[in-house]
């Protein structure tokens, strides 16, 4: 689905739809402000269904969704899709905007909880993080990836996307700004970066084999973020 269309289940629901870039400057998907193209989250888009390797009949897991914004490209993609996120606000849009209950839903809980609670994680079989990993603290965000691997075992793979890379920060950073701080605070900004080396020890204490995706040149990101692909 190119994403200047809005999803046929949107299309359903509303018979206006807000302006999607109103649901990326929600969830703060901007450059200086600014909404990202929809170019680039056609990237985006493309990424994720090829790095999970999308069938129509996958059960997705969308952690941290956000305001569905996102979520919502993948649904043509998949038989159902699950999204949980923390911030009641941004689930109320979801709701509103992008659900089509009960395949594709969506409801307010912090990821830790989330991944130890769902009742009935063996349905899924794909998982999803994008944009929001870092800001999960390190324990939680080991104990997120744990019960991925031990509670949804029927997941074949997760994606992670939009990872700050700790070895590019400087790509990042203004000259002369002393940012190395900020590198280990999921508070941050950007949240906690992680090098290549530090996502292969994470996927391996917490069972996953790791693969590495750059996205092209030409996204807004690419010059100091990278994606893992997280599979048994």
């Amino acid at each position: 689905m190119h994403p200047d269309i809005v999803s046929r289940h949107n299309q359903t629901r509303h018979s206006r739809p807000p302006v999607a870039t109103d649901f990326w400057r929600q969830i703060k998907r901007t450059v200086n402000g600014v909404p990202v193209a929809e170019s680039q989250i056609a990237l985006i888009v493309d990424a994720i269904g090829s790095g999970l390797q999308l069938r129509p009949n996958d059960v997705v897991c969308d952690i941290a969704c956000g305001n569905g914004a996102l979520s919502q490209y993948l649904f043509d993609s998949c038989s159902a899709l699950y999204g949980s996120d923390i911030d009641s606000q941004l689930i109320d849009t979801a709701l509103e905007h992008f659900a089509d209950s009960p395949a594709f839903d969506f409801v307010c809980m912090d990821a830790k909880r989330y991944v130890l609670s769902e009742t009935d994680p063996q349905r899924f079989t794909k998982a999803l993080c994008y944009g929001s990993f870092s800001y999960f603290p390190a324990d939680e965000a080991e104990q997120v990836l744990t019960a991925l691997n031990q509670r949804f075992i029927h997941v074949e793979r997760v994606y992670i996307g939009n990872l700050p890379d700790r070895d590019r920060a400087d790509h990042f950073y203004p000259p002369g700004k002393d940012y190395l701080a900020d590198l280990d605070r999921s508070s941050a900004a950007i949240g906690i970066w992680r090098s290549a080396e530090d996502w292969r020890e994470l996927a391996a204490r917490c069972g996953w084999r790791i693969r590495f995706h750059q996205m092209p040149g030409e996204f807004y990101a690419a010059h100091y973020r990278f994606d893992v692909i997280l599979e048994r």
